[in-house]
């Protein structure tokens, strides 16, 4: 998170770009049991058959399983869209007095993620107090080298959480929005690279018209360059780029790292999310004394907060619950197109209530080949799994 925080402290700078304010044992339903196959003698061995379930009982399981995919999806559309948007409007605000630390709005995110994630565990377990000191007990304490590991993408989490405040202080949303879908290639690259996965024809495809479309999305008109150029002298869009570059290799290296954890132990999303928050809460912490210690001290951890800050706060720790929502009831296909979907929501509110950005033909043209190409991941990935 440290990172991030040195390029903050020139926020006054930064802001002068803009123009104006932008505005997660039961029975199972398919059971077996132990019956005479019809056809055979008395004297025939007793044999397994697999008995139906009760009518209703897997449609209704299919059903609430879909409900909670979909659900999921749907909050991730709205949390990413609102936290784009939220954390862009809250750095470029006009206001009186000093503006809040991004590296005290990360600490405290790691806060409240763990709070939400005991909970959770809390839940899991009958609201045992017992049951909840016995998993954080063998899962954390008495797994020391586990849990050190998660150290890793922690660390880089909480530098690419930062990386985000100085990407949306210097690129509009909707150019950031995009531009951030490189990670599907950082993380294409990393799962080949660290879990020998397999990529097909089109998969590898989809990720050169990823590439392409993302250049076009970054294609400076005539115009745009001179309107923009005396707004650009003190917050280039250059550091802005940088930082989602960076921020996109963390999340690839970092997600695959944190899946392969996941595939070598069978315990929760949310006993691991409470891990990388300890670090994460670590890591803030250090940031914010190194990089603001002498801001802390004159004007106090929580500087320039308001409500629209804890919105932020907010929407920062529930996209940790989200995206394991979402890897425990859906899948990275429809990830994808939740993303999507994104992007477009962004784009649209970013011109029309914003009023910082001006789409362009090619602009367009590289936001639908970005679309096309993360559908034309997914749907690789979808015929693999379902070659009939």
């Amino acid at each position: 998170m440290s990172l991030t925080c040195a390029v903050i402290e020139t926020q006054e700078e930064i802001m002068s770009y803009f123009k104006k304010p932008c505005g997660p044992a039961s029975i199972d339903p398919l059971s077996f049991a132990r019956a005479t196959v019809p056809g055979m003698t008395k004297q025939g061995p007793l044999t397994l058959a697999a008995v139906p379930a009760p009518l209703g009982v897997s449609s209704i399981s299919r059903s609430a399983s879909g409900s909670l995919k979909y659900a999921s999806l749907g909050v991730l559309v709205l949390q990413t869209t609102s936290l784009v948007l939220t954390m862009r409007y809250s750095r470029t605000l006009q206001s009186e007095g000093p503006r809040y630390l991004p590296s005290s709005a990360v600490v405290c995110a790691e806060i409240l993620k763990i709070f939400t994630c005991l909970l959770l565990v809390f839940r899991d377990h009958s609201w045992s107090v017992r049951g909840l000191n016995r998993v954080l007990k063998e899962e954390i304490i008495n797994k020391p080298l586990l849990t050190l590991k998660l150290a890793i993408p922690s660390g880089i989490y909480t530098l690419q959480n930062n990386l985000l405040y100085v990407a949306l202080s210097n690129l509009d949303a909707a150019t950031y929005q995009v531009t951030y879908q490189l990670k599907i290639l950082t993380t294409a690259l990393f799962s080949v690279s660290m879990l020998g996965k397999r990529l097909g024809i089109y998969q590898w495809l989809s990720l050169v018209i990823l590439m392409t479309g993302i250049a076009l999305v970054q294609w400076p008109t005539d115009a745009a360059s001179n309107s923009q150029q005396k707004d650009l002298t003190a917050g280039s869009q250059l550091v802005g780029l940088l930082a989602v570059l960076v921020a996109c290799f963390s999340s690839g290296f970092a997600g695959v790292f944190f899946e392969k954890i996941l595939k070598e132990t069978k315990q929760s999303v949310w006993v691991r999310n409470i891990q990388l928050g300890l670090f994460g809460l670590i890591f803030g912490l250090v940031g914010v004394f190194v990089y603001d210690g002498e801001r802390v001290q004159v004007d106090g951890l929580f500087q320039g907060y308001n409500m629209l800050t804890w919105t932020v706060v907010a929407l920062q720790a529930l996209g940790g619950l989200v995206i394991a929502a979402v890897i425990k009831y859906a899948d990275n296909i429809l990830k994808g197109f939740a993303t999507s979907i994104s992007i477009i929501l962004s784009t649209l509110i970013s011109y029309l209530w914003l009023e910082d950005f001006e789409p362009t033909s090619v602009f367009f043209l590289g936001a639908v080949l970005v679309i096309a190409a993360t559908f034309l991941y997914g749907y690789e990935r979808a015929t693999v799994a379902n070659p009939s």
